[in-house]
């Protein structure tokens, strides 16, 4: 982030000096010594936490140089974000970089789902994964960073709420490129053929219900371990008590929703469900 640097300035230089200077300015701010805390009455539950919502964008104006350097490494802007997938440690920032100036010009809001990248071409939506504890994100990638060794995506702390990050502090990560708001939906074990989807309501596979949120983030981990996609926590009150379901979906027809239950079933989960809202 950066300290705000006035527009009428920064057009006195050429396009390409100016979007060097101003990426400049922003990772200097960003790597300064003071420490950064969470912001205070942060009210909502990580389960209440929309993802960002992946849309068409065009490459900023600002934090796509070919290169840059910081603390002496240089770093090399990806010409396309196609395919991308990386696992490493994901961190957070919050108050001591709300409302400032961001590498994409965009200024930061640590309410909003969106997060750093050192090399990924800006703005790019990502899918993080916390492979910790199974909860999955999607985030705006508009910012440069994180420049501690290991770390591969700084996370708003919004993102960090939902996805357990901001209780550890960091965590270890899987992140992917998504180019579309359909793209998580459709993408399935190889062994599942989609058809077209049912007009009668949405289906899920329930794998299982539990009492803790706990024992559900571990269920939902190991099936993402298994290769399984679209697993989701479902929390619900039953008599005042939360009762925590891991679902599969929403799948697009019967014959994929048996697909997924066959596969569940080799792999010994019991007491599995079809259900239809």
């Amino acid at each position: 982030m950066a300290s705000k640097t006035s527009a009428r300035k920064l057009r006195t230089f050429p396009l390409r000096q100016n979007i060097l200077i101003l990426l400049v300015v922003v990772l200097l701010a960003s790597c300064s010594g003071v420490k950064d805390s969470a912001p205070a009455n942060y009210s909502k539950r990580w389960d209440e936490i929309p993802d960002a919502v992946p849309e068409a964008v065009k490459p900023s104006r600002y934090g796509n140089p070919d290169s840059y350097e910081v603390f002496g490494k240089t770093y090399h802007v990806k010409e396309s974000s196609e395919g991308f997938r990386q696992k490493g440690i994901a961190s957070w920032y919050g108050n001591k970089f709300h409302g400032q100036r961001t590498s994409s010009g965009e200024e930061y809001d640590m309410y909003a789902m969106t997060a750093a990248h050192k090399t990924l071409p800006i703005p790019v939506y990502v899918e993080v994964t916390n492979i910790d504890n199974g909860r999955v994100a999607i985030v705006k990638v508009n910012d440069r960073g994180p420049f501690h060794p290991g770390r591969i995506i700084d996370l708003s702390y919004a993102a960090a709420t939902k996805l357990g990050v901001a209780q550890t502090g960091t965590a270890n990560v899987s992140i992917r490129v998504v180019s579309s708001a359909g793209e998580k939906n459709r993408r399935r074990s190889d062994a599942i053929v989609e058809s077209p989807a049912d007009e009668d309501g949405k289906l899920y596979v329930q794998v299982a219900a539990f009492a803790t949120e706990e024992n559900a983030l571990q269920q939902l981990g190991k099936l993402q371990s298994e290769g399984f996609s679209d697993v989701r926590l479902h929390t619900e009150s039953k008599k005042g008590k939360a009762v925590y379901r891991v679902r599969i979906g929403p799948l697009p027809s019967d014959h994929v929703a048996k697909t997924v239950l066959g596969q569940l079933k080799k792999n010994n989960h019991r007491n599995l469900k079809i259900l239809r809202y």
